[in-house]
Parts: C-alpha cells; sequence; structure tokens
C-alpha cells in the first residue's frame, strides 16, 4: 500500500469513527485509543465524548506474551490495592511517534509506557514526557545508569554472546574476539540489524576495555562489523534469530538474552549463552505530558518497583529484574540466569544512555548502509 493509498484508508477509517460517534456519548480514551491505532490524532474532530475515569491506568506495552504478564504480576495487584482504580495494559507499542502525535495534538490517552532510558532523555528533552515525580517513585531503588529525570528503570536485559556446542566441537568461545575469530571457530554468526549492543561488541572484539566502550568510536566498529560481514547472516527479529541456531544455520550470534534462555530450554545443552562481555540495557518507564490519569502513573510505577514482582516477571519472561534488591529474590536455580544479578552485572558494559539518545539515529544509518551494500 502506497503512503498516499494509506492516508487515504486512514481518512476512511476516521469517517466511520465520525458517524458512528455523531451525537452519542463515546467514550473519550477509547475513542482517542482507536484513533492512535490508526497513526493519527487530530486535534478537532468533532464529536461528542464522554470523559474518561480519572481512574483508569493504561500502561502500554509491546504485546504479545507481555500483555497477560503484566496484567498478572502487575495490573491485577494494582487495581487491588487501589480501591476505584483500574489498571489496564495496552500492547498497540509505544513509539515515539504516536507519543509525540498524542501530546501535540493534546489527545492523549496513554499514562505507562514501557520504553527504554534513552527515549526517556529523547522525549524528555521535547517536552514530551512529565517528570518523574521521585515523592512517589523511590529514587534509591534503582542504579544511576538506571533513571533520568524523565525515565524509571523498568527492567534489564543483555545481548549475550550465545553458541552451538555441538557445532563447535566443543569449542567454547568466551569473548567477543572469539566471535571474530573464524579460523579457530569456523562457522556462520549472526548479529542484529541495529546497533544496539553491536557496536559495543564490535569495539570489545577489537580490543577496546568493556568500561571505555563510550562515546562509540563508530569509524572503528564499523571496520570490524565489515571484517566480520561476509560471514554473518544478520537478524532482524528475536524469532528469527531464534529460528537460525534451530536450524542449525549459524554457530554463534549475538542475541536477546531472553531468546538465548528459551533456547537452552528449547534443545538443552547444544545451545549455551554467557553474561561475559554482554550489553545490558534497561526498560524504562515514561509518562507521556498530560496523561489523563496524573499522578496515578507514578503511584503504579512505584508500585512495579516491588522486587518480588520483578523476579515474578523474570520467571515469566525472562527480563531481569532492575531493583538491586530482587537479586536476594531469585531462586537458586535460576541466578545463572538473572542478567542483574551482582556476579552478571560485573561482567558487562553498562548502556550509556545519553550516547544512544544523542547518536543513536546517525549511528544506526551508517550501519545499514555497511551490512546492506
Amino acid at each position: 500500500m502506497s503512503t498516499s493509498e494509506h492516508q487515504e484508508f486512514r481518512e476512511d477509517c476516521l469517517a466511520i469513527l465520525r458517524e458512528e460517534s455523531e451525537g452519542k456519548r463515546v467514550h473519550r480514551r477509547r475513542f482517542l485509543q482507536a484513533i492512535a491505532a490508526l497513526g493519527v490524532v487530530p486535534a478537532g474532530l468533532r464529536f461528542t465524548p464522554a470523559h474518561a475515569a480519572a481512574s483508569e491506568v493504561v500502561v502500554v506495552n509491546w504485546g504479545g506474551d507481555a500483555v497477560p504478564a503484566y496484567d498478572d504480576i502487575w495490573a491485577k495487584p494494582f487495581s487491588a490495592a487501589n480501591a476505584g482504580v483500574k489498571a489496564v495494559i495496552n500492547g498497540a507499542g509505544p513509539t515515539s511517534g504516536k507519543i509525540k502525535a498524542m501530546v501535540e495534538s493534546r489527545a492523549v490517552t496513554w499514562d505507562v509506557c514501557d520504553r527504554t532510558m534513552p527515549a526517556s532523555l529523547e522525549l524528555g528533552r521535547q517536552n514530551l514526557l512529565e517528570q518523574v515525580d521521585w515523592n512517589i517513585v523511590a529514587y534509591n531503588k534503582l542504579r544511576p545508569a538506571h533513571r533520568s529525570d524523565w525515565g524509571v528503570g523498568a527492567y534489564l536485559y543483555s545481548f549475550a554472546l550465545t553458541y552451538d556446542r555441538e557445532a563447535l566441537k566443543g569449542a567454547t568461545p568466551k569473548s567477543w574476539a572469539d566471535f571474530w575469530n573464524v579460523k579457530d571457530f569456523p562457522g556462520k554468526r549472526t548479529l542484529r540489524n541495529n546497533i544496539e549492543g553491536m557496536l559495543e561488541a564490535a569495539l570489545m572484539a577489537d580490543g577496546v576495555a568493556p568500561d571505555k566502550i563510550y562515546p562509540i568510536n563508530v569509524d572503528r566498529a564499523l571496520d570490524k562489523i565489515k571484517q566480520i560481514k561476509q560471514h554473518t547472516i544478520f537478524w532482524s527479529t528475536g524469532a528469527e534469530s531464534q529460528q537460525l541456531f534451530r536450524n542449525k544455520e549459524v554457530v554463534m550470534g549475538n542475541l536477546w538474552h531472553t531468546r538465548s534462555m528459551l533456547l537452552a530450554k528449547e534443545v538443552g545443552d547444544r545451545i549455551q549463552f554467557t553474561f561475559d562481555q554482554g550489553v545490558l540495557f534497561a526498560g524504562a518507564w515514561i509518562v507521556p505530558k498530560g496523561n489523563p490519569a496524573g499522578p496515578l502513573a507514578w503511584k503504579f510505577i512505584a508500585s512495579a518497583q516491588d522486587p518480588q514482582s520483578q523476579v515474578e516477571l523474570f520467571k515469566r519472561v525472562g527480563n531481569g529484574p532492575i531493583n538491586p534488591a530482587a537479586s536476594a529474590l531469585v531462586p537458586a536455580e535460576l541466578k545463572a540466569l538473572d542478567c542483574g544479578s551482582p556476579e552478571n552485572f560485573a561482567k558487562q558494559v553498562i548502556v550509556e544512555a545519553e550516547w544512544y539518545a544523542e547518536h543513536y539515529a546517525a549511528a544506526l544509518n551508517r550501519y545499514m548502509d555497511v551490512i546492506a551494500s
């Protein structure tokens, strides 16, 4: 579908919504959520909405298994603990474009969004987010790298060196230098078609110490990527990265650790991964400017800082607890899989949100040019 055809389709959908709402009472938040799903939030639609209940807190994540997980672990307990308040999980995907459109048109329907620390800086500096209310949210339940003026760390995930032990005939890669060593570790590799976690791995393979990664030398990292490109399949989705290992198309990969965990569970000892030289990212809660529920958004986020709830999320989907107090609550048999445990945290590169907020777009364009050429 071309851009103009898609625009016509959206306008037709909006026309239907107008017809359905003309002269009727419509739940304002539901109406705006419907048109936001189309990618537009017009400022002057003619309809007669009912006001949204201020006691509803809409939490937006990226869909899939995370919707029922967030609902069971965070939304339902929050609703039960706060009489007259209902937390709702929406899997629409809180992209920057949607948040910007909502805020600028003063048609915000979301209260809490599941994003990243760099996104909190980028959107916050555009005046698109509410500043964190540290009187409600616990500042001391987060490491310094996992909080900003507009973002509250929600969970952890890592890019981890993952390998097929059988395909490598018992050889064990222990570093990104080994990943780049196609002589001693022959076979296809897989990297993501995005810079996150990939540029850091390239620099460590080139001899840069983990504590000297930032600011990233993009030229040096891309030169290193070029060295291995002919031996590499670039994955687009987590499911694709997992399938490459299932099909035995690759012997090593730089994967989200949650996919590495699934592979290890699925195929057993054949697939191994390590947090050594992993690249550790943080998901972050953000609140769009002018959110309908007001301070209730921060109350929900504060409730999600509960360490036991973060351990439950880890058990269910693999995301590491971000509250350091949660590590002691992780079952002994799962501690090695917790990317945020003190032992694993110390092994990894902690992502510098400031660098990504400033350089992500330009570096990504250069990376895509390299892997496509």
